[in-house]
């Protein structure tokens, strides 16, 4: 992918109307290029900006307008008082449909947890097409545990879960939530397993999901968050969820 490319797609890339592989190739991009990720920064600022203030108004909003203007219009044989009351009356009543529709396409918008999964998947997939599932490659707990040491603002908990069928392959760092977070991957069979875990102050119950036929498992307990991801089927990821919750 290169710059031109990028410029081209950047504006899909940033409201995620792009396949997996595009993405990924134009995320592969950015992370090396300082001119187009500079600019892609400016456009998250720009959006974010203007986003929340711009929302498409209803089909029927004119027709809306014109009927509360008409009405005052028809109250001109009335007193003027009366009149800019009408007007009053009906600009609060416009203001009040385009406030509410704004609510609306607010709270119809995708959930951050629905945003969050995809973001685990492509840090799954990245973590496979790039061959870089570990910074620290070692099926031993405190050989990865300390090596997080200093690199996080945390120490996330490893545990070596070999005897259950699901042997510890190392860690890394990756990025999840607008903040550095522990990459724990673990494999059952010809299948891999990144669980990943960054500190929270609210605990909440078991989630699951699915995303470009990956399944994922979400919870926060103990002051930590948890996203799992795998291309396992579900009751062996399920399982080793409960491995890890124990």
């Amino acid at each position: 992918m290169d710059c031109e490319s990028t410029r081209d797609l950047i504006n899909a890339y940033a409201d995620r109307e792009l396949d997996l592989v595009k993405s990924l190739e134009i995320e592969g991009h950015l992370s090396g290029c300082p001119v187009c990720s500079e600019r892609y920064a400016n456009l998250q600022t720009l959006r974010g900006a203007v986003g929340v203030l711009y929302h498409k108004p209803p089909a029927n909003l004119q027709k809306r307008i014109t009927t509360a203007v008409r009405k005052a219009s028809n109250g001109e044989t009335r007193s003027h008082l009366i009149s800019w009351r009408m007007i009053s009356i009906a600009a609060s009543a416009v203001v009040i449909v385009i406030l509410s529709w704004s609510i609306f396409s607010l709270f119809s918008s995708p959930a951050s947890s629905e945003l969050l999964a995809r973001e685990v998947v492509a840090s799954h997939v990245r973590s496979l097409m790039a061959n870089h599932l570990a910074d620290v490659p070692s099926s031993d707990q405190h050989t990865v545990k300390p090596w997080f040491s200093g690199k996080l603002d945390f120490s996330p908990p490893v545990k070596d879960l070999a005897n259950e069928g699901f042997p510890l392959v190392g860690g890394r760092l990756d990025y999840l939530d607008n903040r550095p977070v522990a990459a724990l991957v673990y494999q059952r069979r010809q299948h891999y397993i990144n669980c990943f875990a960054w500190p929270s102050e609210t605990d909440q119950a078991e989630k699951e999901f699915s995303q470009q036929g990956y399944d994922l498992i979400h919870w926060t307990r103990a002051g930590m968050s948890y996203w799992i991801v795998s291309d396992l089927n579900k009751n062996e990821l399920r399982e080793f969820a409960e491995l890890v919750q124990k």
